[in-house]
């Protein structure tokens, strides 16, 4: 049976220490892709459901406490911690208090499953069940626990989940004089919170830009940047740079060929956005670097996507994309006059649009550059 603890109070002062942390873990947010870790925190309404704890109890209160690691996208395991306790039914009896240690395995629909990022259709159904150690008073028991509940996400992001539950809790009493040795039974009902790691962040990649120039034919050969390299075989004619890179400042992220001005990295959006993420910074920046290295060169800046989705959404984004790396040229000290932006959707692709790959290759900004290479002393 549960016993009643000699010092109530005590029971009383733990549920008071644990809510609070526990609240403080639940609303403290999870590092990105925290290893499939969660935690569950279960208050509910526990009634005993067989005499003599049903004649000695009224219906009290409990809670569950989990740490979640997950083993699989469909298996959990981890401890458990459960504090129960029950108004007794005559004025002169102490509350039936009990807590309980352990630890067991959860099933349950995928957190990441498709369906929508929140709703009905991403309802993760679960089921568990624990081994426990169940002190109650002064005695020692061990227990066994089952529950099923259902988990619906808060939020695009699927880090926090709410539901409904309903958990059977079973201590097995031990054959001892003088005592009721009725095996305890206690169902509990509530709401079941928990946080986890949610949905992975998607970054979306870029292929690298592409350059593409376009040189004037010369009739003389001057060596403008006095660099040692005459200017029909210099592709940097404004800078000086060793014949080694072809006349062009040794850039670390940059190489300027005869026809083409390409980056070594790929530029990042956000997903579905055309919000630069910073990684496309240092890129971006020395591209900028190498324009004004060389300000003859005129360039339009083409974004481009594959064919995935509505073609209107494309295109509107392939624009975006392309007039956001324009803002940036001009805001790092490009003219404007210098600079067009295009949009082209999945019009122009590079690659297959039926291969992951193919599709991330025609994903792309690519800046088409017409230059003119000056002889020595024109004024155009």
């Amino acid at each position: 049976m549960l016993h009643t603890w000699a010092v109530p109070k005590t029971i009383r002062k733990n549920f008071i220490f644990i809510t609070p942390i526990t609240l403080a873990l639940l609303a403290f947010p999870m590092p990105a892709r925290a290893a499939d870790f969660g935690l569950k925190f279960e208050p509910g309404v526990a009634v005993p459901l067989t005499a003599p704890q049903s004649q000695l109890y009224k219906t009290g209160g409990g809670l569950t406490l989990k740490a979640l690691f997950g083993l699989n996208q469909y298996l959990d395991i981890g401890p458990s911690v459960t504090l129960l306790q029950l108004p007794a039914t005559a004025d002169q009896m102490e509350p039936g208090a009990a807590w309980a240690f352990g630890g067991g395995l959860r099933f349950k629909r995928p957190h990441n499953a498709p369906g929508g990022s929140e709703g009905f259709f991403a309802i993760s159904p679960w089921a568990d069940a624990d081994a426990l150690y169940v002190r109650t008073g002064s005695l020692n028991r061990p227990g066994l626990a089952v529950a099923a509940g259902l988990s619906i996400p808060i939020g695009e992001t699927r880090s926090f989940w709410a539901g409904p539950f309903v958990r059977y809790l079973h201590i097995i009493q031990h054959g001892r004089a003088d005592y009721d040795n009725h095996d305890a039974k206690i169902l509990s009902v509530g709401v079941s919170l928990e946080v986890g790691p949610g949905l992975p962040r998607k970054h979306e990649a870029v292929a690298a830009v592409e350059v593409r120039t376009i040189p004037q034919e010369t009739f003389s050969c001057p060596d403008r940047d006095k660099d040692g390299v005459p200017d029909n075989v210099d592709r940097c004619t404004h800078v000086a740079g060793p014949m080694d890179s072809w006349g062009c400042p040794e850039y670390k992220k940059v190489v300027v060929n005869r026809d083409k001005l390409v980056l070594k990295e790929k530029l990042y959006f956000a997903w579905n956005q055309s919000t630069l993420e910073e990684a496309s910074f240092p890129v971006l920046d020395e591209a900028v670097q190498a324009l004004k290295d060389n300000p003859d060169f005129r360039v339009q800046i083409e974004g481009h996507s594959d064919s995935s989705g509505a073609d209107d959404n494309n295109q509107t984004l392939s624009e975006k994309r392309a007039k956001t790396v324009l803002d940036y040229l001009v805001a790092h000290g490009i003219a404007k006059e210098r600079l067009v932006s295009k949009g082209f959707s999945s019009s122009v692709p590079l690659d297959t649009n039926n291969t992951v790959a193919g599709r991330e290759n025609n994903r792309r900004v690519e800046f088409v550059v017409n230059f003119n290479i000056l002889n020595d002393g024109s004024t155009k």
